[in-house]
């Protein structure tokens, strides 16, 4: 099948990008349609930059324009005989330049690529998504007829109960009046036959109604155990794993539907046991079955109900400060939110339950202590929970340090920095309903307190490694003994970091450049692991993780709408690509850097230039996309001009990055008559600075550099340049980098260039 007939048989959504596609002039839909076949079977690639081939395309395009305009007058379509007369006539401009004709359908073709493979992929992630819910469906497709089930017994038993108890008053009605007929003495063999057949009958649908009870309770303690040992322990694992970024679901409101409904039915369940017990107390005999069955069932009851609402008490939403990098970490004096949630919802409770908070320690010699301030004690409500359930939202709680009462770790004591203790925040009440009283206890996953924000970035690197590993999701002692992270776990994380800051997680070829960096060339990373102390460890500037963290930091903060748009799939490194290729790469050298690197020159060894790593410093003056649209070569002799022209692979360079620009340009700018200068980063020494630069159209008395001040009217327009600017006796950081190692690397296609077309996230 032709790229084209993929194309066509696209989801809507996608086919809407390829009609967005040819909006653009350069290549008309139609004609790509007409000659699908001729126009994918030619190398327009090599044309591009082959005028003696690119001619020979120009003529046969025009050639089966001529063959198809004389089949439509054949078919005396009218309309279709014009537009092929009007492409022909467009295509004419090719002419002296058939090369750029091949570049504009070669773009296309990749454009359409890009598209189909964008559409697999989503086509793909939809049916891992449709197998997985297939999973949880059918779970919970099974959960909802087990509850159904159950709540089918209990009204059989509410039938039961209400028969049993009529049976039972005929009975005794019949038996008051035998006895003041005054029979009871002188009753023959016949009418105490006729009692003892009441008896048994009675007797049989008690046992009857008890058999039933047993059912119900035995189904009750089944859902009960799927609820709390496994869709618990599931959706407390998934919530882990959100806390650290990953897109799990931690919505409760089916939970809260469940637990809800056994908890009605163990609750009708006591009121039937309670009416067997006001029966037997009207009527019993020798061997009532009530008598020795019911306290069996009544404490099986009591204890399927407890162990129900015990784990119906959790948090919702865990601790978090607002401007923290991400939940579980908390710092002294400054307020946090966390949320309490009931799942058994029952209306008449609300307002009536109190929450209390309280924080605890590790029993280690030594450990902080802490106080929770604030409103410490709320009651369970609906009001505030948008799906109405029962919640306490505690919204402005602090934590104090305790003062220490003297002594400190001895030389015996676990070695725990500040951000390896783990505390865990305590919240108490009590569940009274229908004469059940039950203490309930939720605890919130363990947080880490720091005291002041250096300690931050280290806290929510044990804030990962825990929720990462921990099986335990109330082991405080984890970092006594942390176990090392297995890469696929390990990678898995990371990628949530990215995902969770920028919209787009990390692929294939971006995990294995970061395996790399950590492990060296391996054949299998998926055996490779790394130990908690190489990952991050306090007061060590050089850990995995600042490096990491500080390219999250980067991404999120100045290069998000970038890193989400971005495609990178492709194999090839710029050692094959064309002069001005360029890709862009962040820096080991410099943390939080990022930078760029492009081919100056494709004969003999490939000669790449690389920029000095910009920081966030650089990127509060100037947008990512304006540096890489302004970027401009000041050379001797040499007319100034941007090396940046085709993101790796080979998108042009607007084509990748125009829909971000927002300069306008020529007549539209109505600041162009005030702009009289350019602002572009220089370096003195080691260190840069900012100063002016003249605009190439200025006049020779603007050029005084007396009045390079940017006192100009309006905005400077920002530049960054290499060489120093004419007559200019400043060194520029654009370093022209003939690095052995780097030519080498390029070379023998080594991983420290990441391959990426819109983004390669690592150097």
């Amino acid at each position: 099948m032709s790229q084209w007939e993929k194309l066509l048989q696209m989801p809507q959504a996608f086919t809407q990008q390829l009609q967005d596609l040819y909006d653009r002039e350069g290549l008309p839909m139609d004609v790509r349609q007409y000659l699908s076949a001729w126009i994918e079977s030619q190398e327009w690639e090599r044309a591009a930059s082959d005028y003696n081939l690119a001619m020979v395309l120009f003529q046969g395009l025009l050639e089966n324009l001529d063959t198809r305009y004389s089949r439509f007058v054949q078919e005396k379509s009218f309309l279709k005989q014009h537009n092929i007369r009007r492409y022909k006539q467009n295509f004419q401009k090719y002419q002296e330049n058939p090369c750029e004709l091949a570049k504009n359908v070669w773009w296309f073709l990749k454009e359409e690529k890009y598209i189909l493979q964008t559409a697999d992929l989503h086509m793909q992630v939809q049916s891992l998504q449709v197998e997985q819910e297939g999973i949880e469906t059918n779970t919970q497709r099974d959960l909802d007829r087990r509850m159904a089930s159950l709540k089918n017994e209990v009204q059989c038993m509410e039938h039961k109960m209400v028969c049993l108890e009529e049976q039972q008053d005929e009975f005794h009605f019949k038996c008051e009046i035998y006895q003041m007929e005054g029979k009871a003495a002188t009753a023959d063999n016949t009418e105490q036959g006729k009692i003892q057949l009441l008896i048994n009958k009675l007797n049989e649908s008690r046992k009857d109604t008890l058999c039933g009870l047993n059912k119900t309770l035995k189904i009750a303690g089944d859902l009960i155990a799927a609820l709390v040992n496994k869709e618990m322990v599931q959706w407390q694992r998934r919530q882990q794993k959100a806390c650290i970024g990953a897109p799990d679901s931690v919505c409760l409101d089916q939970l809260e539907k469940w637990f809800t409904c056994v908890a009605e039915c163990l609750f009708q369940v006591r009121e039937f046991l309670f009416k067997l017990q006001e029966l037997i107390e009207k009527v019993s005999y020798e061997n009532d079955p009530v008598k020795e069955q019911k306290p069996i069932l009544q404490s099986k009851a009591e204890k399927l109900l407890r162990k129900l609402l015990t784990s119906s008490f959790v948090v919702e939403v865990q601790p978090s400060m607002p401007q923290g990098k991400g939940p579980l970490v908390l710092r002294t004096g400054v307020q946090f939110s966390v949320k309490t949630r009931l799942l058994v919802k029952f209306p008449e409770l609300k307002n009536s339950m109190e929450v209390h908070t309280s924080i605890g320690a590790p029993k280690i010699k030594g450990c902080r202590h802490f106080n929770v301030l604030g409103t410490v004690t709320k009651a369970l409500s609906m009001s505030e929970s948008q799906s109405g359930g029962m919640v306490a939202d505690f919204r402005h709680l602090t934590l104090k340090e305790q003062k220490s009462g003297g002594g400190g770790r001895g030389a015996g004591d676990l070695s725990l920095s500040v951000t390896e203790e783990l505390h865990i925040i305590y919240f108490n009440t009590t569940f009274k309903l229908k004469g059940m009283s039950v203490d309930l206890q939720a605890t919130s996953l363990p947080v880490v307190i720091i005291s002041n924000s250096s300690q931050l970035n280290s806290a929510w690197a044990s804030v990962l490694w825990f929720n990462m590993l921990s099986p335990d999701p109330k082991d405080v002692m984890f970092f006594a003994s942390s176990q090392a992270a297995p890469w696929p776990q390990l990678g898995q994380m990371l990628s949530w970091q990215f995902l969770s800051a920028a919209k787009r997680g990390l692929n294939d070829d971006q995990l294995e450049m970061i395996a790399l960096r950590l492990f060296g060339k391996q054949e299998n990373y998926d055996t490779c692991s790394v130990d908690w102390s190489k990952f991050s460890k306090e007061n060590s500037p050089d850990t995995f993780w600042v490096w990491f963290d500080s390219i999250v930091v980067m991404v999120k903060s100045y290069l998000e709408d970038l890193w989400r748009d971005g495609k990178g799939k492709e194999k090839l490194l710029l050692k094959k690509k064309r002069r001005g290729t360029f890709l862009i790469r962040f820096s080991e050298s410099v943390i939080g850097g990022i930078t760029f690197s492009w081919v100056e020159s494709t004969t003999g060894d490939p000669e790449v230039k690389t920029i000095q790593p910009f920081t966030k410093n650089d990127l509060l003056q100037i947008h990512f996309h304006e540096i890489i649209q302004n970027f401009l070569i000041f050379e001797d002799e040499n007319v100034p001009e941007n090396p940046l022209q085709y993101l790796y692979p080979d998108t042009p360079r607007d084509e990748a990055f125009g829909k971000y620009y927002t300069d306008k340009t020529g007549n539209d700018n109505p600041h162009l008559k005030y702009i009289q200068t350019r602002l572009m980063f220089v370096s003195k020494g080691d260190k840069l600075e900012p100063v002016s630069y003249p605009l190439p159209d200025m006049t020779q008395e603007d050029q005084d550099p007396h009045s390079m001040n940017g006192e100009c009217g309006g905005d400077d327009v920002i530049s960054f340049v290499t060489g120093p600017p004419r007559d200019s006796p400043e060194e520029l950081f654009l370093q022209d980098l003939h690095d052995p190692m780097l030519c080498e690397a390029l070379a023998n296609f080594n991983e420290d260039l990441m391959p990426a077309s819109m983004l390669n996230p690592f150097d």
